[in-house]
């Protein structure tokens, strides 16, 4: 027996079902490259190569974000062909981009490189179909049984998924749970296949592979009593926590010194996030400092000449893990606040310069803050960093408010691309801000942080919510 209460980890799990796919199909669409230039008497050339490496790049990603092998039942192979079709048009309308950019455009006036982009398809529809028929042989010499012990949201939601996704290899038998029907979820009501007592004799008589334990940390004498009583069984046994009754952000296994420990709370930028997050933000800083440098000294220049005090303002936020950090911008207002009391900017303010008033819509007094990115107090993506009197103000009023400071504070943010840039006058305007800050720190990957750049150029050119 596996005598280990270990988190859910399968071989043929979604996250590696999706690494697979990333890496086979695009391998499948370079060798079908190859194979095609070869056998139409073309030379396989530098630019091919050029091309092949593109193609990885971009169909892996493509792939691992669409997805659209997702949820395709084995035999609705017309569903699965339109989704590869969709991928590869995104496909190739992204070599066609990046083609052009490296001065390829030519090669795909070729013939064998319009061959390839109408066959890949087909050649990737059709080895879908020869992996699922052998996959599906595998999956009836190599299904697991499954028991779930306890019936709640959880376990159901487990349930759910096992049967939705034949990859799994698993097979749900049934439930046990000392509670009667009367205490299930209302929207989902189970027959039981017995008590917690139970349990023991039936995985022994029906051979059973796998035992799912849902159950509060309040029953642990039961789980101690129902694992002593699996001791002559060979079933692995899986423990379903219940630590999703909290508001988790970026939860996971992982383990201290050797102890499994689980992460309720925390930053999704820890190991190659966090290189991944920090090497963007300073390439594109670095770029776009190089290209803005004359049109900054130009508005340094013009701040000084039509109003006095200084041309950059300084005010005191809570940066990464809650600690003050000074945060620039052009001054675009006649005063300076950084105290206890920090009024807002609103529509007409008077304390605004007319050159403010221009910087402000044109978001063009946040580009001191690309210095604050290269120094790498603030991020070109995250949360807004707010002054640290309204930080203590709603830290007391929203709940969850101070996660937000779980990452780096952001030149622009999820919540600013979705209507909640500017004034916050209202609690529950800043209740949705906040509620969408967390939203990213729950979803954040390297394509979330690039949409949310090319929305933000949107919103400003519309210039919405500025003054």
């Amino acid at each position: 027996m596996n005598s280990d209460i270990s988190p859910l980890k399968y071989p043929m799990d979604i996250p590696a079902r999706k690494f697979y796919r990333r890496l086979l199909d695009p391998l499948i669409a370079i060798g079908l490259l190859y194979l095609i230039t070869v056998l139409t008497g073309h030379a396989f050339s530098d630019r091919h190569v050029v091309l092949a490496i593109l193609t990885f790049f971009i169909s892996s990603t493509v792939f691992g974000w669409s997805d659209p092998w997702r949820d395709v039942s084995s035999s609705n192979f017309l569903t699965l062909g339109k989704s590869i079709l969709g991928a590869w048009l995104a496909v190739t309308i992204l070599l066609v981009f990046f083609a052009y950019v490296a001065g390829l455009s030519t090669l795909f006036f070729q013939p064998e490189t319009v061959l390839w982009l109408v066959v890949t398809p087909a050649a990737l529809l059709a080895a879908q179909i020869v992996l699922q028929k052998a996959s599906s042989g595998l999956r009836r010499t190599g299904t697991r049984s499954v028991v779930m012990v306890g019936v709640n949201t959880l376990s159901l939601q487990l349930a759910e998924r096992v049967d939705e996704n034949p990859d799994l290899c698993m097979e749900v038998s049934g439930f046990f749970d000392d509670r009667d029907s009367s205490r299930q979820p209302e929207e989902q009501k189970v027959s039981l296949l017995g008590g917690m007592a139970d349990i023991a004799s039936y995985v022994r008589k029906h051979n059973i592979n796998t035992i799912f334990i849902s159950q509060p940390i309040s029953a642990q004498p039961r789980i101690r009593k129902l694992l002593n009583e699996l001791q002559d069984t060979t079933a692995s046994i899986y423990f379903l926590p219940d630590i999703y009754v909290f508001d988790l952000i970026q939860a996971r296994f992982d383990s201290v010194a050797g102890l499994p420990v689980v992460a309720i709370c925390e930053s999704p930028f820890t190991g190659i996030n966090s290189l991944v997050k920090r090497s963007s933000d300073i390439v594109l800083a670095s770029i776009i400092q190089l290209l803005l440098l004359p049109v900054m000294l130009g508005i340094a220049l013009a701040i000084k000449a039509t109003s006095p005090g200084p041309v950059i303002f300084r005010q005191r936020r809570y940066g990464l893990d809650g600690e003050e950090i000074m945060v620039y911008k052009f001054r675009s207002m006649t005063v300076c606040e950084d105290g206890a009391r920090v009024v807002q900017a609103t529509k007409n303010d008077q304390r605004v310069t007319p050159i403010g008033a221009f910087l402000r819509r044109t978001s063009l007094d946040e580009l001191p803050q690309f210095f604050n990115v290269l120094q790498g107090h603030m991020s070109i993506v995250g949360p807004r960093p707010h002054a640290v009197a309204h930080n203590e103000l709603y830290r007391k009023q929203i709940k969850g408010y101070m996660l937000r400071h779980k990452v780096r504070p952001g030149i622009t943010g999820w919540a600013q691309v979705n209507g909640l840039r500017g004034e916050t006058d209202t609690l529950a305007k800043m209740e949705a801000r906040i509620a969408y800050d967390l939203d990213y720190l729950r979803r954040w990957s390297l394509t979330l942080d690039l949409w949310i750049i090319v929305r933000t150029i949107k919103v400003v050119l519309k210039r919405d919510n500025a003054y």
